[in-house]
């Protein structure tokens, strides 16, 4: 199983695409979302302030911006997803 954070914040119109993208590469995968707002988090938001979206595999940064749909699964299948 892999852990995918998705950091976010809320009106980011990267975000939505980002999350279309993370959605469309996890399912039917060992994969468990979880999305974070990083304006709930002081440190979070310190750390990656306008970086967002970010995707966090196993708690270990894989992409920020955008995602690369080919690049995730990729990833997703090396990991056993």
């Amino acid at each position: 199983m892999v852990e995918l954070t998705f950091l976010t914040r809320v009106d980011c119109h990267l975000c939505a695409a980002a999350l279309q993208a993370v959605t469309e590469v996890a399912a039917g995968r060992d994969v468990i979302v979880t999305e974070i707002d990083i304006d709930s988090d002081d440190d979070l938001a310190a750390r990656y302030g306008w970086d967002v979206p970010v995707v966090l595999l196993n708690g270990r940064q894989h992409s920020f911006h955008r995602v690369d749909k080919d690049r995730l699964s990729k990833t997703l299948d090396a990991l056993g997803a």
